[in-house]
């Protein structure tokens, strides 16, 4: 599948990395794709890298991502899924840029013909690509609006290493929030730990 990221930082480069090695077809999009040449990783700009997504990831900062998704264009994302991972947080990560919503709401909102999909949002990104690698099992949440983007959405987690089991469809796209006010949270937890290397694991009542 080809997979456009938009976003050469961390996540997007560790998200790139995973999908690569699982026989991926990725890019990942720059505003000066000049400038990131040396990641080891195809890069070109990000008009281009939307042009050639079946695909495309949100790895930018959730506080400039509605504009760059605007500057592509409406018409440039109509159907094309699109995996939000962003979180919009202020500089010193203590309050939420979105505190009454959600990015991933907001970029459905302004791209309706553009399936909206948040997940991998409530982790570091070395976990993303590597949950086998915590001690126990853990859990990855999936928020949107279209069962088949969320399908997709699924497929593509299990080829980083998130199975079926692992998974956890919270509902619609309004449950984005949820994910991202978890920021706050897992900042608090980063800091009891010393670590940000974690992830969350739902437990259930045994069924009967």
């Amino acid at each position: 599948m080809r997979i456009g990221l938009l976003g050469t930082g961390n996540v997007a480069r560790a998200l790139a990395q995973g999908w690569s090695a699982a026989g991926h077809d990725v890019l990942l999009g720059s505003r000066r794709p000049r400038d990131r040449a040396d990641l080891g990783l195809p890069v070109a700009g990000l008009d281009e890298t939307a042009a050639h997504a079946e695909v495309l990831v949100n790895a930018t900062p959730g506080t400039v991502s509605l504009v760059l998704l605007r500057s592509l264009g409406a018409e440039a994302l109509a159907g094309t899924l699109l995996i939000d991972v962003g979180v919009g947080l202020s500089d010193d990560y203590s309050e939420l840029s979105h505190p009454n919503s959600s990015l991933a709401e907001q970029i459905q909102a302004a791209f309706p013909a553009t399936p909206v999909v948040k997940t991998l949002c409530t982790m570091d990104s070395t976990v993303m690509t590597a949950p086998d690698d915590l001690s126990g099992p853990t859990t990855v949440f999936l928020s949107g609006d279209d069962a088949e983007a969320k399908r997709t959405t699924g497929r593509l987690l299990t080829d980083l290493g998130w199975p079926p089991s692992s998974q956890l469809d919270i509902g619609g796209i309004t449950t984005a929030r949820g994910q991202e006010h978890f920021a706050l949270l897992f900042m608090g937890i980063a800091g009891g730990l010393g670590t940000h290397v974690f992830n969350v694991h739902v437990v259930a009542r045994p069924a009967g």
